[in-house]
C-alpha cells in the first residue's frame, strides 16, 4: 500500500501574495534614494552658502536683486582676535525692507570662519542696497540664511529616511513570510483532511471453518 502524499499547493495560493515582497523592497529603495538626493543636494548648497569671493568692508554699499523668497543673509567674518565690535547694517530699496535676527549658525572656509549677522527680509522683488559698518576692521558677505548647522539638520533627515525605509522593508518581509507560512500550513491541513484520507481496504481472508465440521456426518440425499 502506497503512503498518501498531500497534494502540492501552488505558491501563488498562499496569502498574503508575494507582491508584498516587491512592495517592501520598493519602499526601501525609494527612501534610500530620496535620502541620498537630499544629502547630496544640501551638501552642495552648504559649500556655496556664502559668497566669500565677493566680500565687502565697512562703509561699502552692495546692490542686490532680491525677491521675497530669496532667504538671503548678511554674514560677517570672525576676526583673529574675536568678533567685530558692534557691527551694524542697513538696507534700502522698494517697500519697507528689513533686517532680522538670523539665529546661530556658522560657515567655514579653508582659513576663515563666518557667522550670520542679519537675515534680509524684503516685501517685493527689486534692487536693494546694503551697507555695513563696525568699530573695527570687518569683512562682510552675502549668502544663504543657512550654513553648517542647517545642513546638519538636513543630514539627520537624509540618514533617517533610508533607515526608516529599511526598517519598513524588514517588517513587511517578516510579517508577509510569517502569514504565508501559517496560511500554507492551514491550506495543507484543510486539503489533507477533506480529500487526502482514503478508507482502508480489507483483503479477503480464508473462510472460517467450524472446528467440528469434519466429524459431522454428510447428509444423505433422498
Amino acid at each position: 500500500m502506497q503512503p498518501f502524499t498531500p497534494p502540492q499547493t501552488p505558491a501563488n495560493d498562499f496569502r498574503p501574495g508575494r507582491h508584498w515582497y516587491a512592495i517592501a523592497a520598493s519602499i526601501a529603495v525609494v527612501l534610500i534614494v530620496l535620502g541620498a538626493v537630499i544629502g547630496v543636494y544640501r551638501f552642495y548648497d552648504v559649500i556655496d552658502a556664502v559668497d566669500t569671493d565677493h566680500h565687502f568692508a565697512n562703509g561699502d554699499t552692495v546692490a542686490l536683486r532680491l525677491d521675497p523668497e530669496s532667504e538671503k543673509a548678511i554674514w560677517i567674518r570672525d576676526r583673529e582676535f574675536g568678533p567685530s565690535a558692534a557691527p551694524e547694517c542697513s538696507i534700502t530699496g522698494p517697500g519697507d525692507p528689513g533686517l532680522t535676527d538670523p539665529g546661530i549658525d556658522v560657515f567655514l572656509t579653508r582659513d576663515e570662519t563666518w557667522n550670520p549677522l542679519h537675515t534680509i527680509d524684503v516685501p517685493r522683488a527689486g534692487v536693494y542696497e546694503v551697507t555695513c559698518s563696525s568699530h573695527g576692521l570687518s569683512k562682510y558677505a552675502i549668502g544663504d540664511s543657512g550654513g553648517i548647522l542647517a545642513f546638519a539638520g538636513w543630514l539627520v533627515l537624509a540618514i533617517a529616511l533610508p533607515t526608516f525605509g529599511i526598517g519598513i522593508c524588514a517588517v513587511l518581509v517578516l510579517v508577509t513570510a510569517v502569514r504565508r507560512s501559517r496560511h500554507r500550513r492551514r491550506l495543507i491541513a484543510e486539503r489533507h483532511g477533506s480529500g487526502g484520507s482514503h478508507p482502508a481496504h480489507l483483503s479477503p481472508g480464508p473462510v472460517p471453518v467450524a472446528a467440528d465440521s469434519e466429524h459431522r456426518p454428510a447428509l444423505r440425499r433422498s
